[in-house]
């Protein structure tokens, strides 16, 4: 059992008022209209919500990844795509300037990074670099003390707000070689495109780059020349862990609405909730979820004490988010026609539950990574 200190309640406490005060009233709104919520983020930010996990020395809260992760799961609880865009900056955008970033790239990034007054993107994948994320084939080459770099992101978080930053992206520094580079969003040559439409998470900003001799100082090497790969493996093991309680919290949040509804919907003369079927499927999710939420707890306490997590994450992440998309199914039928109602939240976490098995590495990989631990 995880007994919870003072300071990670109080941060559990402050990220539900928040989402429930601030994110709840508009998010049927911002979903409808495909707009990123600014305000939003910018007060997320100015209540310590954007570096949680991150030292005071930097900015950040320096609270750990399991008060983080409490954050994430209770955001998650009530809109998905302001809990992607805070999990996506903290753990993909800002992670990697902490861990491998110099001292001077530290000092000059990350003040503005953990205090949410700019977002921060992460550049991995390309059409043959998602699931083998070995595969880049963006390329740098060193010229006259600048990167010259060439080449396309897709899948991008961040980018594209009035508040980004710039991005941290993987790329062919030599023929068996990756390094990551930090770009910033002014960088000429460094193209940000038009959003893709999709399936959920519409308030949340995702859409590809381009990199056409887009040019950066060699300064903006991000750790050792090389270890690209090893840095990136890296930042998605963690990842992985704000992504967990991303499904957790949607489940429960599925579940919450689903409860309630079943509570006022009468048919034959009584609540729905007082029938036998809908009480197996509530009673089901809820035990479902307990589970994912302390495994998504253990990963992220393993990773706090500097032990190993990776099978973990892998672990939390495989069964959180299967559980979110059944949690959301199940939501939506025990709403029955109204389920399919725009109006109803649940419509809209059907929708947001897909993506969490396919982002941060799919459901496959994830039975890669967790058979490969266990020797098979």
């Amino acid at each position: 059992m995880f007994e919870l200190t003072d300071e990670q309640r109080d941060i559990q406490r402050l990220a539900r008022d928040f989402a429930d005060g601030e994110v709840r009233p508009i998010a049927e709104e911002i979903d409808r209209e495909k707009r990123f919520p600014v305000e939003v983020i910018k007060k997320a930010g100015e209540l310590g919500l954007m570096g949680i996990p991150y030292s005071e020395e930097y900015g950040g809260g320096g609270a750990g990844t399991l008060a983080y992760a409490l954050a994430i799961e209770e955001l998650a609880r009530v809109d998905s795509s302001v809990g992607i865009t805070i999990a996506a900056h903290t753990s993909l955008g800002t992670y990697p300037i902490y861990a491998f970033g110099n001292e001077e790239q530290k000092q000059r990034l990350l003040p503005d990074l953990t205090s949410g007054r700019k977002l921060w993107s992460f550049g991995l994948t390309e059409p043959e670099a998602g699931s083998d994320a070995g595969n880049v084939r963006t390329t740098a080459k060193l010229e006259d003390g600048h990167w010259r770099i060439d080449g396309a992101k897709q899948f991008i978080t961040n980018a594209g707000t009035e508040i980004s930053g710039g991005v941290t992206i993987t790329a062919r520094t030599g023929d068996d070689e990756i390094s990551n580079l930090i770009v910033e969003r002014d960088t000429p040559g460094y193209e940000v495109e038009a959003p893709y439409r999709k399936m959920g998470w519409h308030a949340s900003d995702t859409r590809p780059l381009a990199f056409d001799g887009a040019t950066v100082p060699e300064e903006n090497l991000l750790g050792a020349r090389g270890k690209g790969f090893h840095q990136f493996m890296e930042t998605l093991d963690g990842g992985r862990i704000s992504v967990s309680a991303m499904g957790v919290g949607l489940a429960q949040g599925a579940l919450d609405l689903a409860l309630a509804y079943a509570k006022e919907r009468r048919a034959f003369g009584k609540p729905i909730s007082k029938f036998q079927a809908i009480q197996a499927k509530l009673a089901d999710l809820s035990t479902e979820i307990e589970a994912a939420r302390l495994l998504t707890y253990k990963a992220a306490a393993l990773k706090d004490r500097g032990e190993r997590f990776g099978l973990t994450a892998a672990q939390a992440k495989l069964k959180t988010g299967r559980l979110a998309v059944r949690a959301a199914d199940e939501a939506v039928q025990i709403h029955g026609g109204y389920g399919y109602i725009e109006e109803y939240p649940v419509c809209r976490f059907y929708r947001d539950a897909k993506i969490l098995t396919i982002g941060e590495g799919t459901d496959e990989v994830q039975q890669m990574v967790i058979a490969r631990a266990l020797g098979a």
